[in-house]
């Protein structure tokens, strides 16, 4: 995902010995490499939560947003009317202006949706999109991968080893772990359950939950197999039998 250098220049200090492809984590080795008892322990649900607000902070000064007083914003204003974002988490919506076909969620309820994915598809399906980023934050996978990449940053290893909080992170160190996490895979089995928990919240709702198929087929379409939305995902005929299943129990 593209977005500003900063951001990509300050990526790179993630400790790569803990990670491995398609969401994968070492949690013991991460505790060995870098962080410890003492920083896991800190990381509840309420710090990891500060942590992404920060850090979205930090990426929306560093992004151009679509405001709602522009297309996108309006637009985005009618899709999110109709999601569901019932619970104990105030979700926010913003557009980056970006060629970028992708969308994403933070454990503390921001999300953001790139411009070129609203180009790319009508609002039912950048509707069924949002949904799935929703559902990983319902179903805590925002959180276990923001976490994740805070176990694995080196500048939250060095605050939190001399006493330090999340609110001891400088901005740059918060852009570092904002891009980590945005680029960061979650397992197939999150991105299947997450794709099940936007057809569910869409049939409830009154809306197509084949939107959420149909999605991914426009996505295929414009991206091919991977890029954005799609790359960090399980492949598309699993996600569609999966959406298929998950419709005919709703039946």
């Amino acid at each position: 995902m593209q977005l500003r250098k900063m951001f990509f220049v300050l990526a790179l200090p993630c400790v790569l010995a803990a990670c491995a492809t398609e969401g994968g984590f070492n949690t013991e080795q991460a505790l060995t490499v870098g962080a410890g008892l003492a920083q896991a322990a800190l990381l509840d649900k309420g710090s990891v939560q500060q942590a992404a607000s920060e850090a979205a902070q930090e990426m929306d000064a560093q992004n151009e947003i679509l405001g709602p007083n522009t297309e996108y914003g309006r637009r985005l204003d009618k899709i999110v009317a109709g999601l569901d974002t019932s619970g104990d988490i105030d979700f926010n919506f913003k557009v980056y202006k970006s060629d970028e076909l992708n969308a994403f969620a933070m454990p503390d309820g921001t999300v953001r949706v790139f411009s070129g994915l609203m180009d790319a598809m009508p609002d039912d399906q950048v509707r069924a999109v949002l949904q799935h980023e929703i559902g990983h934050v319902r179903l805590n996978h925002s959180y276990d991968q923001m976490r994740k990449q805070l176990l694995t940053s080196s500048a939250f290893n060095a605050v939190a080893s001399v006493g330090g909080t999340i609110g001891d992170l400088t901005s740059s160190q918060l852009g570092q772990i904002a891009y980590a996490f945005i680029n960061s895979r979650f397992s197939q089995s999150d991105e299947l359950e997450s794709d099940a928990f936007a057809v569910k919240a869409l049939h409830r709702m009154g809306e197509d939950p084949a939107a959420m198929k149909r999605a991914i087929q426009t996505l295929q379409q414009k991206a091919g197999a991977g890029g954005g939305f799609l790359s960090s995902h399980p492949s598309n005929e699993a996600r569609s039998k999966n959406i298929e299943t998950t419709i005919k129990k709703l039946k």
